[in-house]
């Protein structure tokens, strides 16, 4: 397992419309969150997870995101993307382990494709204690929170900070790491998902978007 437990794994990505978008600095980033103590990186696109990998020894989850308009599913959808972040240095796929359309693979079948085939750890994304139970099932390697709020099942549950009730439940029912993520933005929240089990915790805009904590400091003092 690659992904002490304990560990603070820092999520460098930065969409299009981002001035941090671009592979020099998202390897910088994830240089600077390895000298401030982050046992893990998670990174998206072959690019990134590339120049991510020249610098730093430090596991990487890697994902591919692929947008398309008739599928929900975004967050490495199929095999050959997994093939091509694991190729590009990934250490860990990342993949989207919800049941909802996608264009790839099956959830259960990517899970084993990838296990078997590329040799790699498999980090399932999920966004129910259900979802956490198939990805456990398929042989996932670490089952995640990370779109808890995300998917139009769990959206009206979707509050400012992360679901801890999620976690916690996976964490009494599974018998796999379970990482914490999304909307984990201040140390006390991080340190709450380690008081509830989690084996690791992913922090990514908190630490990575300077525009959105930036616009957080702002409406703070002009609400």
């Amino acid at each position: 397992m690659l992904i002490p437990k304990g560990a603070l794994v820092v999520s460098c990505q930065a969409r299009a419309d981002n001035p941090l978008h671009g592979s020099i600095h998202m390897s910088a980033m994830a240089q600077a969150a390895e000298a401030g103590g982050a046992k893990g990186i998670r990174a998206n696109g072959e690019a990134d997870v590339a120049a991510i990998r020249a610098v730093t020894s430090l596991p990487i989850i890697g994902i591919s995101k692929v947008w398309d308009d008739r599928f929900p599913v975004y967050i490495t959808p199929g095999f050959a993307q997994a093939e091509q972040i694991a190729k590009a240095g990934a250490d860990i796929i990342g993949i989207d382990a919800t049941p909802r359309p996608r264009n790839g693979n099956p959830v259960e079948r990517l899970i084993g494709r990838i296990l078997t085939e590329l040799g790699r750890e498999v980090f399932a994304d999920i966004s129910t204690l259900e979802e956490g139970r198939g990805a456990h099932a398929a042989g996932a390697t670490y089952v995640a929170t990370t779109l808890a709020g995300y998917t139009e099942e769990t959206a009206l549950r979707k509050g400012p900070g992360p679901d801890l009730e999620l976690l916690s439940a996976l964490v009494a029912e599974l018998a796999v790491p379970v990482v914490a993520e999304g909307r984990f933005d201040t140390p006390d929240l991080v340190a709450e998902a380690f008081r509830r089990g989690a084996h690791a915790v992913v922090v990514g805009t908190a630490i990575t978007n300077p525009r959105e904590i930036t616009r957080r400091f702002v409406q703070a003092v002009n609400p």
